[in-house]
């Protein structure tokens, strides 16, 4: 079977930022993940051995200059001790777990240092994405001329509307290939013309420097989460933007502010933040309610909130996107991360409902055990995490329903 991750940097950029994050704020810090299958796929016999032997084929993954030199040439924020870290990071399959039951439902568990494991979960999720269409007989529907052609339209729909958007399709994508095939279409049809719209680049840091676009991306759940774990819900989001400012001095980017809700994170988003911050990214919930919180806050702090970047990433498609654009431009800057809609949309195929969630942390490796963590998600029915613990969590926020 061909190895399907192939590059260190095939993944996300919020992950390496992320990482760099967690060495100069937490370097101890150990975690857990676990795998979510939101339509409880079964999965064909033998998916988890073949799963294990592409995890065990990234232990021959390393870093490559020329993707060291892109990213200190693109990435100016991160720090150059960074690289040299990165230089010499090694995989590990030792740190994950998969396997299946009786009925083939899978399971994946990972464990280590957060400043190790941090790394998998993009690049494990894009392994059994397309592992799954491979193994299942699917991948000879993946018709990419047609692909192109489609990906192409959606750019130009959304750029004549004059949207502003990014790919962020990597880890539920139907196949490397899909999403290679995206990003080339979307920058052939960007660089056609004068557009009202921009295509930024990609949120995939390989894919990005092949077609010579802006990798794109800040921060992820896990961050804050991790630290709801270690320290609490109330603070998480404070402690999360005061580390993301020590690391990154300025270059902030934009926010992620939904992992324990909105009311928490608007008490702890001070006018300091609310200035230093690009602006607040929408993953969950209502997006017009959502913006219209987002907007009061900054007026509440005497910003004017059009000054403000706000980035729509929950589950959109192409007509969302120019809906809430053409909504949402008389408030501030929108902006759109669009995913499986871009990289997984072929005729009978259907996308998988996947994700690797961190459930755990602890500090340091000399604790004895774990506290354990979850997401709140502004969407009802999708907090992620033990029921006992999302009552916890739910308990100390004063948060009094479940969904």
């Amino acid at each position: 079977m061909k190895q399907i991750i192939q590059h260190f940097t095939d993944d996300d950029l919020y992950k390496l930022t992320m990482c760099c994050a967690v060495i100069d704020n937490f370097p101890r810090a150990q975690v857990k993940y676990s795998f979510t299958d939101r339509d409880n796929t079964i999965y064909p016999p033998g998916f988890a051995a073949s799963l294990t032997e592409q995890i065990q084929m990234l232990e021959e993954v390393v870093i490559t200059d020329d993707e060291i030199d892109f990213m200190k040439h693109k990435c100016y924020y991160l720090p150059h001790w960074f690289f040299k870290y990165l230089k010499g990071y090694r995989f590990n399959h030792k740190w994950i777990k998969a396997w299946q039951d009786d009925e083939g439902r899978l399971s994946i568990e990972i464990e280590g240092s957060w400043a190790d494991t941090i790394l998998l979960e993009v690049k494990v999720l894009a392994i059994i994405s397309e592992l799954f269409y491979i193994m299942t007989g699917q991948t000879a529907k993946l018709d990419y001329e047609a692909h192109y052609k489609n990906s192409y339209d959606k750019a130009e729909r959304l750029l004549e509307a004059g949207c502003i958007f990014t790919d962020f399709g990597t880890r539920r994508r139907a196949s490397f290939e899909s999403e290679d095939i995206l990003v080339q279409a979307m920058k052939d049809c960007y660089t056609s013309r004068s557009w009202p719209g921009r295509f930024v680049g990609t949120s995939n840091v390989y894919l990005a420097m092949k077609h010579d676009l802006l990798p794109v991306g800040t921060m992820a759940h896990e961050f804050i989460c991790a630290i709801g774990g270690m320290y609490g819900p109330q603070m998480a989001n404070n402690i999360a933007m005061e580390s993301w400012r020590n690391t990154f001095r300025g270059a902030l980017g934009t926010y992620l502010y939904d992992s324990f809700g909105w009311e928490i994170f608007s008490l702890n988003f001070s006018e300091d933040f609310a200035n230093l911050f690009k602006g607040l990214r929408i993953d969950s919930g209502d997006n017009r309610e959502q913006l219209q919180k987002i907007v009061a806050k900054y007026k509440s702090l005497g910003i004017d909130p059009k000054t403000k970047q706000i980035v729509f990433s929950n589950a959109l498609n192409t007509d969302q996107a120019i809906e809430l654009h053409k909504y949402a431009s008389a408030y501030c800057q929108p902006s759109f991360g669009i995913g499986t809609h871009f990289t997984n949309d072929f005729a009978d195929i259907k996308p998988m409902n996947i994700v690797i969630k961190l459930v755990a942390a602890k500090i340091t490796e000399s604790w004895s055990f774990y506290n354990d963590t979850c997401k709140l998600s502004e969407d009802d029915g999708k907090y992620t995490g033990k029921p006992e613990v999302i009552k916890r969590f739910m308990d100390a926020l004063n948060l009094n329903t479940l969904p």
